[in-house]
């Protein structure tokens, strides 16, 4: 039984519940695009309003997936605690609450944002049904981050006609698409048993290892390309390759295949990664 303590302690739950650190994921593309689309600190207002539509709408998508997979996640010994950690209707609550979040960042930004909202939170919703239909549901999850950075450079700009967000964007989709795969490894055996259509699932570990390289590969050159149109100029260089050098090392993590190897490689590395290119974006503009 779920023992209910203090509101503090209550909120905790609520926030390892939807991994809350795991914002750190997309937060540093958006922050990235909205610096290159401002070449610097655009006024207040638009990042304020960037920094909430981020939080609110991750946290509505973190939530609504914890609510819809409520009872698979009960029966995956990994994913048990969650429902020990807030009820369902308090999930449901969460979710609709990250919704009035984002609308009111929105709120901070322009015609284009909340043209584009409804779009995008249909997205980041269909995500936590794709894994009964397909076994690319995590190219999904990697469209939904992909809209960060896009959803900051309109924010900033009043338009998406630049090619600079789209690399950035697919460079982010295929980074998350990678990462995800390694991430969904743990739960290979258990969504066999359940027939949910995850990628591991249909294709195997080794295929899952070799499709997440090569995906990874893919997101370092969109990176590339992305410094490139964008006119960065040597600290993100130097962050590319560092960045680089960290998912190689992310992929030698992986070919221990156990649990502790896989988190740290989907976790530790890939928020190293973010913060990174993020630097090196500041770094570039500042400079």
């Amino acid at each position: 039984m779920r023992a209910l303590s203090s509101p503090r302690s209550r909120i905790a739950n609520l926030l390892r519940l939807i991994k809350f650190s795991h914002t750190f994921f997309a937060l540093p593309f958006a922050l990235s695009a909205m610096l290159v689309a401002a070449r610097g600190l655009p006024a207040a207002p638009i990042v304020l309003g960037i920094l909430i539509c981020m939080v609110g709408a991750r946290t509505a998508a973190m939530a609504f997936n914890r609510y819809v997979d409520w009872e698979i996640d009960r029966r995956n010994p990994r994913t048990v605690e969650r429902s020990r950690l807030a009820s369902r209707g308090e999930t449901l609550a969460l979710c609709l609450g990250g919704l009035v979040v984002f609308g009111v960042g929105l709120l901070l930004l322009n015609d284009l944002c909340r043209l584009l909202a409804l779009p995008a939170v249909a997205v980041i919703f269909a995500y936590s049904y794709a894994k009964r239909f397909t076994s690319f549901c995590h190219a999904l999850l990697g469209l939904a981050l992909a809209l960060a950075p896009l959803g900051a450079w309109a924010a900033v700009r009043g338009e998406l006609t630049s090619v600079a967000p789209y690399l950035l964007a697919a460079s982010v989709l295929a980074w998350t698409f990678g990462f995800d795969l390694i991430y969904a490894l743990q739960d290979r055996e258990v969504d066999l048993r359940l027939g949910l259509h995850s990628f591991p699932a249909r294709f195997g570990t080794n295929a899952t290892l070799r499709m997440a390289q090569a995906l990874h590969g893919a997101a370092w050159l969109g990176w590339i390309a992305f410094g490139l149109q964008a006119g960065l100029s040597g600290a993100y260089w130097l962050a590319c390759v560092i960045a680089g050098a960290a998912l190689l090392y992310e992929h030698r993590l992986c070919r221990r295949k156990d649990g502790r190897a896989l988190n740290i490689a989907f976790f530790e590395v890939n928020v190293a990664v973010s913060m990174l290119l993020l630097l090196g974006v500041v770094g570039s503009v500042s400079l």
